[in-house]
């Protein structure tokens, strides 16, 4: 947070405390009245949403295996065009839908709440299946998309998937946050949950992609300032998928870049700890990789590894970023 959104939080925080607080603002899906329909391009959830779809299919229409991808936080579908390209050249469909608030999804820029996040998940999972019967599906989630993923199939009703990949999850729950940034979190919201911050003035590097972050810095579709009290959902959101992360029962695949200035090591470390002991995931370390892994220069080398661990997880991944010391990665 910058100065000068602390100095209008200042100014605005007197008038609110009078008027009882402010509320955030939370979207949440309508009444159910249709049937959820997946169409080339978009799909509609129960409330009627219509939610923009985009995926990537082998030309040779041999579908190996189903991907279902869930984009991160302010980005939309079209973050899987690369991966998307690359894995349907080795027989992976890929599909991917906007989701709520973000890219052309309705709402745009305010939180729709976590069932919602969750509800659309198990829908659309459901339908992609449907067009492909007895291929194996999974759920691939990045950053935010990677905590829905944890939540939804933990969830009661878990989406009909036979494993989950993990790139970079959004896991940095409260109880790994700094007090000072939980106190601001809980004063901005309850005082201005309107306002739109930047992180600009963070310099954070999310790739060593260049070229690809100035595309993002173009593209309309990916939101650039962000509402306090959609960050707030988000961060309810990265304290559940925390949470449950050790009640996965299903194959998991944890992608993670060493470099990752986004998500930082402490609860990606914690999440670690708690999968080990499931006994069902498989864990790459990329020691040049940074937060958007399957964007980054060296991208390949994880998209190879999720077509590898698709084909068989229970052997070592061809990057060998499965071998890196996990001891020490937890230590450090």
């Amino acid at each position: 947070m910058t100065l000068k959104t602390l100095r209008l939080s200042c100014f605005v925080l007197f008038p609110c405390l009078l008027l009882g607080g402010c509320t955030p603002l939370v979207r949440p899906p309508g009444p159910e009245r249709v049937e959820p329909q997946l169409h080339k391009a978009h799909f509609v959830a129960t409330d009627g949403a219509v939610l923009p779809v985009r995926s990537w299919l082998p030309k040779s229409g041999d579908v190996k295996a189903v991907i279902v991808a869930l984009h991160g936080f302010n980005d939309y579908s079209n973050a899987f065009a690369m991966p998307g390209r690359y894995l349907s050249e080795h027989g992976i469909a890929l599909y991917a839908y906007d989701q709520r608030g973000f890219g052309n999804s309705p709402g745009r820029g305010l939180w729709a709440g976590m069932d919602a996040y969750v509800d659309d998940l198990r829908q659309f999972t459901r339908l992609v299946g449907k067009n492909h019967p007895g291929r194996p599906l999974y759920v691939l989630g990045e950053s935010m998309g990677g905590a829905v993923a944890i939540v939804a199939m933990t969830s009661e009703r878990p989406p009909m998937a036979d494993g989950i990949i993990l790139s970079a999850p959004a896991v940095w729950g409260r109880d790994t946050m700094p007090w000072y940034q939980r106190a601001l979190l809980s004063i901005t919201v309850s005082t201005v949950p309107w306002l739109q911050l930047t992180g600009e003035s963070l310099g954070i590097l999310p790739s060593d992609n260049i070229e690809m972050l100035r595309g993002l810095g173009r593209d309309p579709l990916v939101i650039k300032e962000t509402r306090v009290d959609t960050i707030y959902g988000l961060v309810n959101l990265m304290d559940e998928a925390l949470a449950r992360v050790d009640k996965l029962n299903k194959d998991v695949l944890v992608l993670y870049g060493e470099r990752d200035q986004v998500i930082p090591k402490e609860p990606v470390s914690v999440m670690l700890k708690k999968l080990s002991k499931t006994g069902s995931a498989r864990v790459a370390l990329y020691e040049q990789g940074y937060h958007l892994l399957l964007r980054d220069l060296g991208a390949a080398k994880p998209w190879a590894d999720i077509l590898a661990w698709v084909a068989d997880s229970s052997k070592p991944l061809p990057s060998g970023a499965d071998r890196r010391n996990m001891l020490a990665f937890l230590k450090d």
